[in-house]
């Protein structure tokens, strides 16, 4: 079967060049085109990777070689892209969170309906092996009915992307927010699919320490879900560049039965999950430290980003839909909006669900 002719549009970004050994590793595609309007970015990324460059996304869409595109622009500008190579009959994966507004992803994901292509963003965390045991642990009722939830993501401070040539992302214009909007809805996302709930409302607050960029820079959040658990979200461009892995990343979640607790690895190979459990099943040892290896996979998120883009490659071959959605992108900015309105407002404010 002949490979997908991957095209990559964006460089402006932190992610795009770590996205290729990703699909080196993927024998289902092969990187053919890149797109990029700063004509330095693109001679580099065209000698590092042998992709064929040109400085219009547009005539990237048109080649008959590319038949997956994957885009890495301003969020405010990835809708206009994604709407485009739907309509050319090519398969899209946009970065998350996809765009500036949850309506540009119902635009995009309109598009992909209409033009029976498929569409997702890489909430890669979902693909974890630590999430796979959090999701069995929950399903098998170790924990008990859930209550609570907390999420840390303290990445590192804004002139990174500054350093990053990525600028646009401390624009809130052409970024759409902050940490919550940029990095929140990793987490968000990640409790959706593990709790299997939606969230109802919300209350929210910003900080913004720094008054040259009109983004918050630290972002808090408690979020009610349907069936009455509640999450509180940390979620800030916070961590010193000598932070252990530039990032400062923490789950935990509690039921009437037991708590786990877990400090991702990042890209480690080896991860801890915390359980205690007074469960029927954990009677013998109530308190359990669970080694779980990951292999050592270069390229964004690891072992993660991997095995989403794997399993996006079979939706498109099965012709299903991803098991990331576009109405996943949606929601999660749904939620994202919602804060920042509760933010503004001080008030707690109800979370849009689309049908």
């Amino acid at each position: 079967m002949k490979p997908l002719g991957v095209g990559i549009i964006g460089l402006r970004h932190l992610h795009p060049e770590s996205y290729v050994p990703l699909f080196e590793r993927i024998e289902e595609t092969q990187l053919v085109a890149v797109a990029e309007s700063d004509a330095v970015l693109l001679e580099a990324f065209e000698r590092k990777t042998g992709a064929v460059g040109t400085e219009d996304w547009r005539a990237l869409i048109a080649r008959d070689d590319v038949d997956l595109v994957v885009i890495f622009l301003p969020h405010r500008a990835c809708p206009e892209a994604a709407i485009a190579a739907a309509e050319a009959g090519k398969h899209v994966l946009v970065e998350k969170p996809m765009a500036a507004t949850s309506e540009g992803v119902r635009r995009m994901a309109e598009a992909a309906r209409e033009n029976g292509v498929k569409l997702s963003a890489p909430y890669a965390w979902r693909y974890h092996p630590v999430t796979k045991t959090i999701r069995k642990l929950i399903e098998d009722r170790i924990l008990g009915d859930i209550v609570a939830c907390e999420g840390r993501c303290a990445a590192g401070r804004p002139d990174r992307y500054l350093l990053g040539n990525s600028p646009w992302i401390v624009e809130k214009f052409q970024s759409g927010g902050g940490p919550m909007h940029n990095l929140g809805v990793h987490w968000i996302d990640l409790f959706r699919y593990l709790l299997k709930d939606e969230v109802a409302r919300v209350s929210g607050e910003v900080v913004q320490s720094h008054p040259e960029m009109d983004i918050e820079d630290h972002a808090f959040a408690l979020l009610r879900f349907e069936k009455g658990a509640v999450a509180s979200l940390d979620i800030s461009y916070s961590v010193p560049p000598a932070y252990p892995h530039g990032r400062d990343l923490y789950i935990e979640i509690r039921g009437t039965s037991g708590v786990l607790s877990w400090s991702p690895a990042w890209l480690g190979e080896t991860d801890e999950l915390l359980v205690c459990s007074d469960a029927e099943a954990y009677r013998d040892a109530p308190l359990r430290r669970m080694a779980i290896q990951s292999e050592k996979v270069p390229g964004y998120g690891g072992v993660m980003g991997l095995a989403f883009l794997r399993d996006f490659m079979r939706a498109i071959a099965e012709d299903r839909s991803p098991a990331v959605s576009p109405e996943d992108g949606i929601q999660a900015l749904n939620v994202v909006e919602a804060i920042y309105r509760a933010a503004e407002t001080r008030n707690v404010v109800d979370v849009k669900r689309d049908a």
